[in-house]
């Protein structure tokens, strides 16, 4: 948020959970929706002489996600201790990365939708740690009743964090969009935000010019952000909160100490819970039970050839390659890798790049949704689609048409196109047969040859509609062509 009275700054922490089957130093599922601590075992409550196992696959997907992040993987990196002590921490500290984190110095860009504009938020750094149990608090009866649920405890994070370098709630949005389908893509998490896949943590100051002195508030962390409607909420509250205050006490940096805030999405403010811990407060050290990671420049080769094309990368090709439309590009591509994965191959198979794209996101996305399937589980092989619409291009079947055969092929799942043309009773009418019929009915409809005469070819629809009542099958827009030639010609 800027206004004419200060300006916003943005830092985030992102932390995700790596798509992988179990915990980080464990065995225990990761699964979600288990009844309350039955993935746990003896490493992941903490008890004593149990030693941690690392994950390979956890080190692998967060080595990718640097990779897609521009980042710099580190060949070494280690472990470290985080002290600290809630009861969802069985351990008392949480094995996470301090001073060699395994990804570095990246950034992502993204399209602004408030301006836009290419912005780059620069990537400080992203490293691996294992996420904590879950506290519930409930209220209900009047009293306050905590339970703990250690289900998370271990689950495998990847904690990315940015440079302060976002100005707008809007911004910020846009950014974190990006960053979750680039994620999800690659399938490095399903950053499910309501089951807390993907958790979001901002940092808010402001500054505020006043005569010649620029004032900078101390920065604030937000935490309980669930949504990123409630990102946006809660950094232009938290922004006008620290303006308010500054003009009614006049505190600004050093101050007063930098502090964590929870977010109250039913009231929409900010509320205090503590003052910001700093890094000393954690008491770092190397963990002892875990040895370093040391990444082959091979193995890095390897990972990187998993990348591939960034979501900005692909609406990009494919307004220029198959000159789709900006917002038609970016419906598609917001469907995941899966789906532009379809849309391709239908493309090879035949499809127009234009119609695939207007039929992906009405027909088919419709379809999805009504049968509650994605794409990979998509009864309609691209291949099928895309000989289907490349027989509306050539003038084989109408729009209409095609449809009944789209619908049909739900239910008749092994049929031809050509049987299925041949059930429906869309046999194809010959170009002579066309003719006879189109001359006919230009005879009885002397006005319309009159307004084609004139210029007004828009007419010609009357004759489609007459022409499709003695042969249902005729091609319209082949009877328009033929129709058109016929009155320049013979009328």
């Amino acid at each position: 948020m800027t206004s004419n009275t200060f300006a916003t700054i943005i830092g985030l922490e992102v932390h995700v959970q790596l798509s992988t089957q179990t915990k980080l130093f464990c065995g225990c599922r990761t699964e979600f929706g288990a009844a309350p601590n039955t993935h746990v075992c003896p490493v992941c409550l903490g008890l004593p002489g149990a030693l941690p196992v690392l994950n390979r696959k956890a080190v692998e997907l967060a080595a990718i996600a640097g990779l897609a992040l521009h980042c710099r993987v580190a060949e070494f990196t280690k472990w470290d201790r985080k002290n600290y002590f809630y009861p969802d921490l069985p351990k008392g500290y949480q094995i996470s990365q301090y001073d060699l984190p395994i990804c570095a110095d990246g950034f992502l860009e993204f399209d602004a939708s408030a301006d836009n504009q290419v912005k780059r938020v620069r990537i400080l750094r992203a490293h691996l740690e294992e996420d904590a149990g879950k506290s519930m608090h409930d209220e209900s009866l009047g009293i306050a009743d905590s339970r703990i649920d250690l289900n998370r405890a271990g689950t495998p994070l990847l904690e990315i964090v940015t440079q302060p370098d976002l100005t707008s709630s809007s911004d910020t949005k846009d950014f974190l969009n990006e960053l979750k389908l680039m994620l999800t893509n690659l399938g490095v998490s399903d950053c499910n935000m309501q089951e807390g896949s993907l958790r979001v943590d901002a940092n808010v100051n402001i500054e505020i010019v006043e005569g010649n002195r620029m004032i900078t508030t101390p920065i604030t962390e937000i935490k309980n952000l669930n949504s990123f409607r409630a990102v946006e909420r809660a950094i232009d509250y938290e922004a006008q909160r620290q303006y308010d205050q500054w003009k009614a006490d006049g505190r600004v940096k050093g101050e007063s100490p930098k502090q964590t805030r929870g977010w109250n999405d039913d009231r929409g403010i900010t509320e205090p819970q503590r003052e910001k811990e700093e890094s000393a407060d954690y008491r770092y050290f190397p963990d002892p039970d875990l040895v370093a990671i040391r990444l082959s420049s091979e193995t890095l080769q390897a990972l990187e050839k998993k990348v591939g094309e960034s979501p900005r990368t692909l609406r990009r090709r494919y307004e220029t390659q198959y000159d789709l439309k900006p917002y038609d590009a970016d419906v598609i591509v917001n469907q995941g890798r899966a789906f532009c994965d379809y849309f391709e191959a239908s493309i090879l198979a035949g499809a127009p790049p234009k119609r695939a794209s207007a039929w992906l996101q009405q027909d088919v996305l419709r379809s999805l949704k009504d049968r509650s399937e994605t794409i990979e589980n998509f009864p309609i092989a691209p291949r099928r689609f895309g000989e289907l619409l490349k027989a509306v291009e050539s003038g084989m079947l109408d729009t209409a048409r095609a449809r009944l055969v789209f619908q049909r092929w739900f239910v008749v799942a092994e049929e031809s196109l050509e049987q299925s043309i041949e059930a429906l009773g869309f046999s194809s009418v010959s170009t002579d047969e066309l003719e006879a019929i189109c001359r006919d009915v230009l005879k009885e409809l002397p006005d319309v040859i009159a307004k084609v005469k004139q210029g007004n070819t828009k007419v010609l629809g009357s004759v489609v509609g007459h022409a499709k009542k003695r042969n249902p099958n005729g091609d319209p827009r082949l009877i328009q062509e033929l129709c058109l030639k016929m009155i320049e010609t013979e009328f």
